[in-house]
C-alpha cells in the first residue's frame, strides 16, 4: 500500500501513530495540521485548503494523518487504507490532556501554541462521537472498497505497529 490515511478523534494519537508507521514503511508523512494552521491558529480558508489536499493526494506515495472531514471527499477516493483511530472519547481527553502537560506533540505546529479550552473538550467529549464520528462512519460506508483498519485502543495500536514485516503493509 502506497497511500494510507489515519482518521480519529483529537487525542487518539493520529500523529504519533503516523510518524511510527512512517518511520517503518518508508512512506512519507503529510501532517495536515501542519498545512491547515497558520501561525497563530489562523485557518486557511475553504478554497485554498481544499486545493492544498488535492494537490497532496496526488503524491505517488503518502501517510496522511488528520481528521478534517470537509476533504474527506478528496482524500477517501485517493487513499488505499483507512486505519480509524475509534477511541473511548475520555482516552481522547487524557491524550490531549497527557500531551498539553508533557508539550510533548508529535506533529509540532508553526507559531500555535498547545492550548486546551472548553471548546476543545466540548468537542472531544459530547461533539466529536455524535458528529465527527458519524460522518467518519458515513464515509467508511461509502467507501467499503478500501482496506479498512479499525483501531480501538492503545493496544490495538501496538499490535497494529509492532507486526512483522512480512504482515504489514508497506513499500520498501
Amino acid at each position: 500500500m502506497k497511500k494510507i490515511l489515519i482518521i480519529g478523534s483529537c487525542g487518539a494519537g493520529k500523529s504519533t501513530l503516523a510518524k511510527k508507521l512512517s518511520l517503518k514503511t518508508g512512506l512519507p508523512l503529510i501532517g495536515l495540521d501542519q498545512l491547515y494552521w497558520k501561525p497563530g491558529w489562523i485557518k486557511t480558508e475553504r478554497p485554498e485548503w481544499r486545493a492544498k489536499v488535492a494537490e497532496m493526494v496526488k503524491q505517488e506515495k503518502w501517510i496522511m494523518e488528520g481528521n478534517y472531514k470537509n476533504t474527506f471527499d478528496i482524500r477517501f477516493p485517493a487513499c488505499e487504507a483507512i486505519i480509524f483511530l475509534d477511541f473511548n472519547r475520555f482516552v481522547c481527553l487524557f491524550g490531549i490532556l497527557k500531551r498539553r502537560i508533557f508539550k510533548n506533540r508529535a506533529d509540532k505546529l508553526n507559531n500555535c501554541p498547545e492550548k486546551i479550552d472548553w471548546k476543545l473538550i466540548k468537542w472531544v467529549l459530547w461533539e466529536y462521537p455524535r458528529r465527527g464520528r458519524e460522518k467518519i462512519i458515513h464515509f467508511l460506508e461509502k467507501y467499503k472498497s478500501k482496506r479498512v483498519i479499525i483501531l480501538r485502543n492503545r493496544r490495538d495500536v501496538d499490535n497494529f505497529i509492532n507486526k512483522k514485516s512480512s504482515d504489514f503493509p508497506h513499500t520498501r
